[in-house]
């Protein structure tokens, strides 16, 4: 189907099959497409707003197309956030992935360089001398032996650079916002996702469940694609859906300030090296430890509640083993 006859039935409302948007953007990556149809057909889908086979069909194409990350374990975790709440928090996700790995847990990271704040997730690693790799053989020892790998997404989905001058210039969020956490090259079995709204819970819920993943699903209400302790949050799992509040967690509440990365890529690692050293704001160690005992839990399936994985998390800090496997994630990949 040529791409006008795409664009014509998304501007009347229709849906398009997880199959064809499969094939739209393994289209786009062999340059089948003029930019300007690429544009439209964003922009429709944006208005129309995207459906579930939608969204899963990008995926699939992203994934064909890109460059694979087959690990040689059973069972890991990634935790990650949808990004765009512009708040410029620090980096809370990836400390979670090592306060997790230091647990016990394995971790796959995926993860990029800042889009709206001052530091992503590359930008914190890279900080540290980290080299980026697709090398298996990296990957695998760095998994094995730190109990966590990190994916750089720019080194896998090579789609992505196809699209990445029309976004520039479209300057507004299209389904490929909505990608970046579906796209993990390694397929993992379970993940912790952050979103901003409760609209993009429900939609990745139901992505997750046609997955066929353990997942778990996290919204601050007050706009925060992680778990914010500045109020009250919702949790949405396979066993559950509920709305917890720092107090049912045993924590404080935070203030808006104690989330912040700082002004520089370096005042944010500083916070970030702060947590795993425990020698952080108090608020912060608990948004930290909140955010990775959910990651936890969804790695036990829901066996273990969310107390239980509090003391998990907040042992690893205090032990100094999510510190130790920072820094055998480092001497391995640097």
């Amino acid at each position: 189907m040529e791409m006008k006859d795409y664009l014509t039935r998304v501007l009347r409302q229709e849906r398009l099959s997880r199959e064809e948007t499969k094939d739209i953007l393994t289209g786009i990556t062999r340059d089948a497409y003029p930019a300007e149809q690429i544009t439209a057909l964003l922009t429709a889908i944006q208005m129309r707003g995207v459906t579930v086979d939608e969204l899963l069909g990008f995926r699939d194409g992203i994934l064909e197309t890109g460059v694979q990350a087959p690990l040689d374990c059973d069972r890991y975790i990634d935790v990650v956030g949808t990004g765009g709440d512009r708040k410029n928090t620090f980096n809370i996700s990836t400390t979670a992935c090592f306060v997790i790995a230091g647990a016990g847990y394995k971790v796959a990271k995926h993860g990029n360089y800042a889009a709206t704040s001052v530091s992503g997730a590359s930008n914190v690693i890279a900080l540290h001398g980290v080299r980026f790799t697709s090398d298996l053989d990296t990957l695998n020892r760095s998994l094995h032996e730190a109990g966590i790998v990190y994916l750089h997404a720019q080194l896998f989905a090579k789609a992505m650079k196809h699209v990445a001058p029309i976004r520039k210039v479209l300057q507004f969020p299209t389904v490929f916002n909505l990608l970046g956490p579906l796209v993990n090259p390694s397929h993992p079995k379970a993940q912790l996702l952050g979103v901003a709204n409760l609209d993009q819970m429900r939609l990745y819920a139901q992505v997750y469940q046609r997955l066929g993943i353990d997942y778990g699903i996290i919204n601050s209400i007050d706009g925060y694609d992680e778990i914010s302790l500045t109020g009250d949050f919702k949790v949405s799992t396979n066993q559950y859906e509920r709305v917890f509040s720092p107090a049912d967690l045993g924590m404080q509440v935070a203030l808006p300030e104690e989330l912040q990365a700082g002004a520089t890529e370096e005042e944010a690692a500083a916070i970030f090296d702060s947590v795993l050293n425990n020698t952080c704001l108090p608020a912060q160690k608990n948004i930290v430890v909140a955010n990775a005992a959910f990651g936890i839990q969804v790695m036990e399936r829901g066996l273990k509640s969310i107390d239980e994985c509090i003391e998990i998390a907040r042992e690893s800090i205090d032990s100094g083993a999510a510190l130790n496997a920072f820094r055998r994630f480092v001497t391995i990949n640097s």
